[in-house]
This record gives C-alpha cells, structure tokens and sequence, in this order.
C-alpha cells in the first residue's frame, strides 16, 4: 500500500510556517505500522492543485491533503478536486445544519464566508471534524483514496487518530500485528550509532530506523508479524547492550520526559538556576503535567549582579573566574538548593552566540551543574558551530541528562562522541 501527504498553502510553500503537521504524520504512521512514501507540498493555485491531485492519484492507494479547507477565497482543496474529477460543487445540507448549529451555540450567527466550507465535490463521502468548521471528505480519484483535512494541527490531529487510521485499516485490510521500541540516544551521531549496531543480525520481520533530531537520535525498532514480534524483546535487549549509556530513555520521546517522571516517582524535589538557557531548562518540565510536585522554583539570574544576590554567588568569584566558569556555575547550583530547599539544583551559564566569546571562552562554552546534599558535578562543555538556539537546546539537554543519571544512581558525567568536555569537577556541596 502506497500512501502520500500533499501539504497546501502559500505559506508552508514559501517557508513562512514549518510543516509540523507532515513530520507529525510520517511519525504517527510509523508507529502504526505504516509508512509514509512521498510528501508533496502546493500553493494555493488552482491549476497546481488540480494537476498533483490528477498525477498522484494514478500513482498511491491513498492520499492523505492538508489545508485548503478554511472558509476564505484562497482555500481551494473542494474547489480543485471537484474540478479534478470533473463534478460539481453540492451542498452537504448535513454539514450545513450543523455548522449553522455550532454557531448559534456561541451565540453568533454563521457568516456567509462560512458557506463555502458547506460545499463538497458530488458523491465525496464527508469525514467529521469534531473540532472545527471545516469538514473533512473523502473520494476516490483515478487509483486513489484522496482524504481531505483542515491545516489547523488540532483538527487535522483528531481527524488523523479518530478516522484516517481507522478508514486505511478497514479499507485496506492492515490486519497484520505490529510493534515499535523506540530509544533516544544523545551526544552520539546517526552515523556512529549505526557503526555500532552494524554486528547485530536484524531478525526477519524487524526494521531499524534512525531520526535524528537535534540534540537526540532517536532509534526505531518496528517489528511486523508475529515472527517479528517474537524476535523484538532480544533484539531490543541487544541494542540497548550495544549501545550502552548513549541511551538516554526508551519510554518517552525526550529526556525532559524522563527526567519528570523519576523526579515524580522518586518523590524528590528540583530547583534550577539559569544563564544561558533564560528559562528553557525549567519550560522544558512545566511542559508536563504534574510538575508542580516536585519543581519549586526557576530563577533565571542573567546579570552578575543577580547571579549574587538571588543565588549568593561570590562577587570575588565573578571577579576572579567569570560568570561562565565552573566555579560560578557549582555557586548558582549550590545557591539555588539552598535557597528554595530541594533535593537537587542544576545551574547553567554560558556564551549562546553568535557574539561575545573570547579565545579563552569561545561562543558554544557552556558550564552545567548538578547539586544534591552532599556533591556538585560541574562540567563546561563547549557545543561547535551551533546556533545559538542549539546551543541553548542541547544545554538542557546534557542538564537533564546529568540528573537523570544521579537519580538512577549513576555518574552525572559522561563521554559524549559528539559533545567536546572543556573541564569538569566534583565538589563538596555542603
């Protein structure tokens, strides 16, 4: 079975939005036991649109169209396609009255803009947006399924997991059982990660995948029919024996992830103190819920003059070795803990870029570090022709790493293949 993605819109041909939506489907396939084999993306012109819609179709079984589907002149999804089959435009007087229903039930009556999205090619079947304005449809064009989805990542995403998934298994007869292990790696490269595994046979019925995506790799382990099935917990069990401490989770797709539930489980307590990373660090667990259990504060201390007084830092230190210094940074870890109380502190500082490095302290030169009760580890790492948003990203990402690895009882620091250690200590936290 050949399935495709056409992405519509001006605005993701032109590259003023990212397409987060077809990276979101490609993933969601995969994960279901299907994949993706071409995504195509159009603007918003009508003999564009009617000529990928003619083309593909006599090439896929089923084609998955984002966008398009709004209320406004320039959605032309319906439009194209009615004219790709040759049919007529009719009202779905089903869809009519519900949408005349949806708005007096905000108290507002219907603008007739919203009319159009009434409108479907002739014998298009409609598919339910439960969420939004814009119904879906579906059609069958030349050899293909064409399945038609609003552009907003809400709607399209419910549209996707409740209807799509379901319309291909039952359409197609995807019966057979599928699985998929999933292993986030960090400071490792694809490259180097395949090397490693290169010595592994790959039993029949299983497939490796890597996605890198700044600052992980994530590996995919998908195994389909029961013989694949059969031969997944060995294989997985000798990737991981393979790959050793370059695997940073195998339950969730980040570290934060994973670092928020042991945190919850463990029942132990966060601070955190920030430079560089202005926040990121503590964003990155409020995006969880229940983070409120153990995160008692985030204080972002960009100035000097606050590094001292919020979280104590020497002024001599600061005079002496910098903001961006072991030193500074073990102060701010050990300030934050006893400042708020908590188990644990992880303190950053840095030279995100592009400007404001020395030879002595180039750009990319971040110190991190992670206190409890009786330590503080510290290193500075120094992150190579990054951006300054990598910089930041991958900071909290080599932070968290160093806590998850004391909360299970492991060295806080490690060897990174693709991440260069400037310096490193270990301190009296007390």
């Amino acid at each position: 079975m050949k399935i495709e993605m056409i992405s519509t819109g001006e605005e993701v041909l032109s590259g003023q939005i990212v397409d987060t939506n077809a990276a979101w489907f490609a993933n969601v396939l995969m994960d279901n036991g299907l994949e993706l084999q071409r995504r195509t993306t159009v603007g918003d012109r009508m003999e564009d649109l009617i000529d990928i819609f003619q083309e593909r179709s006599k090439q896929a079984d089923v084609i998955l169209i984002n966008g398009g589907l709004g209320p406004t002149t320039d959605d032309l999804s319906a439009e194209a396609a009615a004219a790709a089959m040759g049919v007529n435009l009719v009202e779905h007087t089903g869809w009519l009255e519900h949408l005349e229903g949806w708005f007096a039930n905000r108290g507002r009556i219907m603008p007739e803009s919203n009319y159009k999205q009434c409108l479907l090619p002739d014998s298009a079947i409609l598919v339910d947006n439960p969420v939004g304005s814009a119904p879906g449809f579906r059609l069958k064009l030349n050899n293909a399924w064409l399945f038609f989805t609003p552009g907003v990542p809400y709607e399209f995403k419910r549209m996707v997991e409740e209807q799509f998934l379901v319309f291909v298994r039952e359409t197609f007869g995807v019966t057979d059982p599928t699985r998929l292990a999933k292993l986030v790696t960090l400071g490792h490269g694809e490259s180097t990660l395949a090397d490693q595994l290169t010595a592994l046979p790959v039993p029949p019925g299983i497939t490796l995948g890597y996605r890198p995506s700044p600052p992980i790799v994530e590996i995919k382990v998908f195994a389909r029919g029961s013989a694949g099935i059969q031969a997944m917990g060995d294989y997985v069990f000798q990737v991981k024996e393979a790959l050793g401490n370059a695997i940073v989770t195998d339950r969730f797709a980040s570290i934060a992830e994973e670092v928020h539930t042991l945190l919850v489980e463990q029942q132990q307590t966060l601070a955190i103190a920030e430079s560089c990373t202005g926040g990121m660090l503590t964003s990155q667990l409020v995006d969880f819920a229940g983070s409120s259990d153990y995160l008692l504060g985030g204080l972002v201390t960009y100035a000097n003059a606050t590094k001292e007084s919020i979280l104590g830092v020497a002024t001599d230190t600061l005079a002496a070795r910098g903001a961006v210094s072991l030193e500074t940074a073990a102060e701010m870890a050990i300030g934050a803990r006893r400042q708020l109380g908590s188990h644990f502190a992880l303190a950053t500082t840095g030279i995100a870029g592009p400007d404001g490095g020395t030879d002595d302290k180039p750009v990319g030169l971040v110190v991190i570090a992670l206190c409890d009760g009786e330590h503080c580890w510290v290193q500075a790492v120094r992150l190579v022709n990054r951006t300054r948003s990598l910089v930041r990203i991958m900071s909290c990402a080599v932070a968290h790493d160093m806590l998850r690895r004391r909360l299970l009882g492991e060295n806080p620091i490690v060897d990174y293949p693709f991440i260069e250690r400037r310096d490193m200590q270990v301190l009296n936290s007390s």
